[in-house]
């Protein structure tokens, strides 16, 4: 299993539409092999933005890199740039491997 997040800093006052842009998102991850759940994640407030993460879980690293090379991530994030000003900085990625789970 690979878990594969992003987090953003929502500028204050901007949670609302940022949550409206990821409802309203064609991101067509069903279509693609090992994908298995996808979650938007608020967290805590830091006073001038609020944490957000976005966050996919694949059967594979594999999988997951296959994603970010298709027409359809290419798709799905066509008009991010558009969003920028929602957020402070570039999202952050982070990467993780299972190495124990239960089900």
């Amino acid at each position: 299993m690979f878990v594969a997040m992003n987090r953003f800093k929502v500028v204050s006052g901007s949670e609302e539409a940022f949550e409206e842009v990821w409802r309203g998102r064609d991101s067509r991850l069903g279509e693609m092999k090992g994908f298995r759940t996808f979650h938007l994640l608020r967290g805590p407030n830091g006073g001038d933005y609020t944490l957000y993460a976005s966050h996919t879980i694949w059967d594979s690293r594999e999988d997951f890199e296959a994603w970010t090379k298709s027409e359809q991530f290419r798709a799905a994030h066509r008009d991010a740039g558009q969003n920028k000003p929602l957020y402070m900085g570039h999202p952050e990625f982070e990467g993780f491997e299972s190495v124990v789970g239960a089900d």
